[in-house]
């Protein structure tokens, strides 16, 4: 193939994921208007307001239809990171409680985080999955309270063993008393001390590799409600 056709069909295939990208904006926007009436009253007030104080600004400054395009620009950011933020909220308010959620909200951390799913769990769908990071190693459990207490110990017990002197923070997943709800499990996160280097926790994911699993692999993503638990657990067994 010539490299004029190379070029072009990087072009296309480029061409075609910005495409198919706004495809997937569009359609969540869609679904998130059916679902929030405050959608775009938001959107259209954070614009108005972010481009207002750009343009604004270039007015103190003198150069008001300078700034204009940089206000129109930076309001319809506001907006988008509007939009994202309000279509989380939802995401997040319909996978609380669910068995999975937890899990699915860590698979989702940005930075650099090393996330085993499961590395303790019961046939009731309870999971304990393991985080490595810059404060060290963190429990994440979920499930119910009673179950998931014995759980997370056994998990405590265990990794102490070849972490030594390693911070190991322990985090249950809820509403109740001590607990870190849904929507502010990846904020808590963010908000630990940091305690290892990136080689550090290089060098931690090594010792605990020789942990294996003490549970079969759960399914991916909150299990939505109306599934029949009985099937999903039997899977669990079977794996």
């Amino acid at each position: 193939m010539a490299p004029t056709d190379d070029k072009d069909a990087k072009k296309a295939a480029k061409k075609a994921e910005k495409k198919a990208r706004r495809g997937q904006i569009f359609q969540a926007f869609k679904m998130q208007r059916k679902e929030d009436k405050w959608l775009i009253p938001w959107m259209l007030l954070v614009f108005l307001l972010v481009a207002g104080a750009v343009f604004a600004l270039g007015w103190w400054w003198g150069i008001p239809w300078v700034m204009l395009p940089l206000g129109i620009l930076t309001g319809a950011l506001g907006a988008m990171i509007t939009f994202g933020r309000r279509v989380q909220k939802t995401v997040y308010a319909k996978a609380e409680g669910q068995p999975g959620a937890a899990g699915w909200a860590l698979d989702n951390l940005r930075g650099n985080w090393r996330v085993t799913q499961s590395v303790a769990a019961t046939t009731q769908l309870d999971a304990v999955h393991r985080v490595l990071g810059g404060p060290g190693v963190i429990l994440v459990a979920e499930g119910a309270p009673h179950r998931i207490k014995q759980l997370l110990a056994q998990e405590k017990k265990r990794v102490s063993r070849l972490v030594g002197d390693t911070p190991i923070y322990d985090i249950v997943v809820g509403r109740e008393e001590g607990q870190v709800p849904l929507p502010k499990l990846q904020r808590y996160l963010l908000k630990l001390p940091r305690n290892l280097r990136p080689r550090e926790v290089d060098a931690l994911e090594a010792k605990l590799s020789a942990l294996k699993n003490r549970a079969a692999p759960m399914p991916k993503g909150p299990i939505p409600q109306g599934v029949k638990m009985r099937n999903v657990q039997r899977t669990i067994r079977r794996r």
